[in-house]
């Protein structure tokens, strides 16, 4: 297979500094990072035009790169990560409270608008399916939605847990977005029962666990990737329901999917 670049969603590190930021991701052993573009972290929206690029700038000196923002998608941000050498803005879209073919409608009518800004600036806008009431939960749904659009410029961020959650197998889901796959996250989960069987009514919640123990077959999802050759990001989010053991949960996730993947 061709290179691919393992990054890490710095979500759980808001509060160092960039560069300390870049020590810790490297030591880890990424390659790079998703940074997020909100208030109370690294680089705020509001000054998206002066620090993106700055932040860029000094993790490239630690040896990252910044391979994808998850924030705002406006003017000011394309033309920020067009300044950084930044290629992709993920984004998630929320179920209103019209439903799921009116949010559908909504979400395309934002791609559509925003597709003009990729086009100019040569940024990729990457969007991620998210179990739940997300548009779109499963990769149909995300093929749905995007398939009528440039994959150069619009594409399909796969999430192996959120798949998972919702039932499907790995590499039916690869299929379906692969036409348009920019990104795959590597997370894993469960469904965890939260009430006895006592109870009237069954409750169940979402346990974020290590890449080994959750619904989602790394191991499956990799030898799919292998097996087509895939090059580009493989982004682990070190979402973990257990946020005292992030670190160590991130080192072991990492050391583990570059074995499956070959990389030493």
């Amino acid at each position: 297979m061709d290179k691919v670049t393992f990054s890490v969603f710095s979500k759980p590190w808001g509060e160092l500094s960039i560069r300390a930021l870049g020590q810790l991701i490297r030591e880890f052993g990424f390659d790079g990072v998703e940074l997020p573009v909100r208030p109370g972290f690294q680089v705020e929206p509001e000054r998206i035009r002066i620090d993106l690029p700055n932040a860029s700038k000094t993790l490239r000196n630690e040896g990252v790169e910044i391979t994808s923002i998850a924030g705002p998608v406006t003017e000011d941000a394309f033309e920020a990560c067009a300044e950084a050498g930044i290629p992709t803005i993920r984004v998630m879209y929320r179920v209103n409270e019209d439903g799921y073919i009116a949010s559908e409608a909504a979400a395309r009518r934002e791609l559509d608008a925003l597709t003009p800004f990729c086009e100019r600036y040569g940024i990729k806008v990457g969007v991620q399916n998210h179990c739940d009431f997300f548009v779109p939960p499963n990769s149909l749904g995300l093929r749905s939605l995007l398939e009528d659009y440039d994959p150069r410029y619009i594409g399909a961020i796969w999430d192996a847990a959120h798949t998972a959650l919702d039932g499907e197998e790995p590499e039916m889901g690869l299929d379906i977005v692969w036409s348009h796959l920019c990104m795959v996250n590597l997370k894993n989960a469960y469904w965890r029962r939260t009430n006895g069987p006592e109870a009237e009514e069954v409750e169940w919640s979402v346990y974020w666990t290590s890449g080994r123990q959750g619904l989602a077959s790394w191991p499956r999802i990799a030898e799919y990737l292998k097996n087509r050759s895939y090059s580009g990001v493989i982004c682990l989010t070190a979402e973990y329901s257990d946020t005292q053991e992030v670190n160590r949960l991130t080192k072991e996730d990492i050391a583990w999917a570059k074995e499956l993947f070959g990389v030493g």
